[in-house]
């Protein structure tokens, strides 16, 4: 009896639901359902499945597969199904894309075919983004026309405008159902729903264009980015964004960090971000890291981001050209020829040499830092967990780059 009641806490759902709070920040009954599971038990399985047999594998693990080139696919490609391992193999991994022929294609990864394809689009297709949770994408061509596609069928499920071209456009899950956010030349962002692309809210953010958007791990928190002198960044509450009837105006705050180049949330860390500007005749790279708060006063209720670290690296010679954080701040950065490992207070814990090579771009999740080089090398490092540190997992290699075998 007394080992049953132990055996029936351990399952508790409860339990297992605060275990998954604190890793991943999971905290709602739809994260069970876009996961796939029934309980939080069996999520906090799989997740975990999931992340131990990415950092064990090895190339040989790894389908390669290319793209036709008749297709003319742009470098524009998003999943729009989820990226997560199965079990037993069990799903698909498949990709939209963009192409020159004015439409976007869906391709099985592991197969390397073409799914499904749209009709080719009247005006020519500016940007692209999905949701993978619904297998869903959004596009935006010249015309500011906005569409969603389920990429299942033939023509668009919603359509809609935006009053001038767009910039910048995100499409996110939020506590409060899917949708899109788009960021236009004249510097307002508007909020659209998913299915539909119904108009719910339209705030004007900036005098110029919005360049980035980047949402907090668990969508609470939207920053938004105009790459100017005189023009700072700000960080918005998306729940006054979306809940318009329960607030009076939009809630935000200005972050004091000219020239931001790249901004970055903290991983399972819902209200930290870090920036990063690089600017003058010297290349001066700086970043900063802000916790952003809500705090009352009064009767009103504000937005604040607090400075906690900032440092600079005036000396270095090189370009730093992307950058990610891992879930203890620590900040991961780019030049072409080298990986930089740095604490949010600038201390140096790494360095990795990629000389001769030279590094394409830089991918950050809470558990891999992955490394594209110009040759098509692709280099996976995965973070420690008991130290500060990276390390080196395995490459994978472009076969079209392999010596012949004898």
């Amino acid at each position: 009896m007394f080992a049953g009641n132990w055996n029936a806490l351990a399952s508790s759902n409860v339990l297992w639901r605060k275990l998954c709070q604190k890793r991943w920040l999971c905290c709602d009954k739809d994260t069970l359902q876009l996961e796939g599971t029934e309980t939080w038990k069996q999520f906090f399985v799989s997740r975990t499945w999931q992340e131990h047999a990415k950092t064990r594998a090895k190339p040989e693990d790894f389908t390669y597969k290319e793209f036709p080139v008749e297709c003319g696919v742009w470098e524009c490609a998003y999943y729009i199904s989820r990226s997560g391992l199965r079990r037993k193999g069990q799903g698909n991994s498949v990709v939209c894309v963009l192409t020159s022929m004015n439409r976007i294609s869906t391709w099985d990864i592991h197969e390397g075919v073409m799914t499904w394809a749209s009709p080719e689009q009247p005006a020519s297709i500016k940007l692209l983004t999905t949701l993978p949770e619904m297998h869903m994408a959004v596009t935006v061509d010249i015309r500011s026309t906005i569409k969603l596609w389920d990429c299942y069928n033939r023509e668009a499920l919603a359509i809609n405008n935006l009053l001038s071209p767009c910039e910048s456009l995100k499409a996110v899950f939020t506590k409060d159902g899917p949708i899109v956010l788009a960021g236009d030349f004249s510097g307002s962002l508007y909020i659209f729903r998913i299915p539909d692309l119904h108009f719910i809210f339209r705030v004007n953010v900036f005098p110029y264009n919005i360049d980035q958007i980047y949402c907090s791990p668990q969508k609470k928190w939207v920053f938004l980015r105009k790459k100017h002198t005189h023009i700072l960044s700000k960080v918005f509450y998306m729940r006054s964004l979306l809940r318009t009837s329960e607030f009076s105006a939009p809630m935000s705050t200005v972050l004091n960090f000219p020239l931001c180049q790249r901004a970055f949330w903290t991983p399972r860390r819902e209200d930290r971000i870090t920036l990063m500007s690089r600017s003058g005749p010297q290349n001066i790279t700086k970043f900063a890291t802000f916790d952003m708060k809500l705090e009352e006063i009064g009767n009103e209720i504000i937005v604040k981001g607090y400075l906690i670290a900032s440092f600079s690296l005036p000396e270095y010679e090189g370009s730093l050209e992307w950058i990610g954080v891992s879930d203890k701040s620590m900040i991961v950065c780019a030049t072409e020829c080298s990986l930089l490992l740095f604490s949010m207070e600038g201390f140096r814990v790494q360095t990795f040499e990629y000389c001769p090579e030279e590094i394409l771009r830089l991918w950050v999740d809470p558990l891999h830092v992955i490394v594209t080089c110009f040759n098509g090398f692709l280099d996976v490092y995965a973070w420690e967990e008991r130290s500060l540190q990276l390390r080196r997992c395995y490459r994978l290699q472009n076969r079209r780059h392999l010596p012949p075998q004898k």
